[in-house]
């Protein structure tokens, strides 16, 4: 395919308008995890010597023969499309966010694992924060995040930016009433923990359950009391600086972290027993 310059009868169609509407996502990484996934590409846009690249070149042709259009651009035109993003070379359009269905993601959850663990972020709305903790469950373990409908950033081209490859590997459920999600996640066996400031447990004294939740509050409120009424437990991270709270991700991956050190060293544990028998 020929180098291509901006088309005046396509370049309308081909600008963003709006996340929502584009879902483009950019960068290597978060190209390479989207055509290595299941994720359906309508465009992408690449500059001709990364197209031959070995990373690539294999995964274009196939994303080619399913349908998606494959267009070799200058510079100029990923930095017209990107908004001067680091594009890295490659930019691609991808096909809405498919959402699983919660009932489906608890299903999923507790045959992948004896101790499951799902994230639930309640009205979230920089996704920034919403990508981070997407691409920190991921990579802690967890089974899958649970995300509110309403109030709250839903899975847009940003998120799948930062949270870099993670969402072709963890499902993400969206619910109409989060609160009856909770009671549905209690219902499956799962306790129920809120990351709150105030009036909580210090988490590291915390034994968390065998199946959790975390629940995650949003930037600026934190948990709403009615989420908070509905967890089991409220869990704090115990801060001794001047600082009064922590940004939204930072506190879900701090308190991700000591979900899963428990588990580890349980894990640990168990075979040093199973060793001394």
């Amino acid at each position: 395919m020929s180098h291509a310059s901006i088309d005046p009868q396509s370049s309308e169609q081909d600008i963003p308008r709006t996340e929502e509407e584009s879902d483009l996502i950019y960068g290597k990484h978060p190209v390479l995890a989207a055509l290595e996934g299941d994720r359906s590409l309508n465009r992408i846009w690449i500059l001709p010597h990364l197209r031959y690249d070995h990373r690539f070149h294999g995964l274009l042709t196939q994303a080619k023969a399913n349908g998606a259009i494959i267009d070799e651009v200058e510079v100029s035109r990923l930095n017209q499309l990107t908004q001067y993003g680091s594009h890295q070379g490659v930019a691609a359009q991808v096909a809405p966010y498919e959402y699983v269905n919660l009932g489906d993601l608890i299903d999923r959850a507790k045959s992948t694992t004896d101790h499951p663990v799902i994230v639930v972020a309640d009205s979230i709305t920089d996704p920034h924060n919403l990508g981070a903790i997407i691409r920190t469950a991921e990579a802690l373990g967890a089974q899958g995040v649970v995300i509110p409908q309403r109030r709250a950033v839903g899975v847009t081209s940003t998120v799948m930016k930062v949270a870099a490859g993670a969402l072709e590997k963890l499902p993400v459920a969206r619910v109409v009433n989060l609160t009856r999600a909770l009671e549905e996640l209690k219902e499956a066996g799962f306790w129920i923990y809120g990351a709150a400031a105030e009036t909580s447990q210090s988490i590291h004294t915390v034994e968390f359950a065998k199946a959790t939740v975390l629940v995650i509050g949003s930037e600026g409120e934190g948990l709403s009391l009615t989420i908070q009424k509905s967890c089991d437990l409220l869990v704090s991270i115990p801060l001794q600086g001047s600082t009064p709270s922590l940004n939204a991700s930072v506190a879900a991956g701090m308190a991700l972290y000591e979900i899963f050190r428990q588990r580890w060293t349980h894990t640990i544990h168990l075979d040093f027993v199973k060793k001394s028998i």
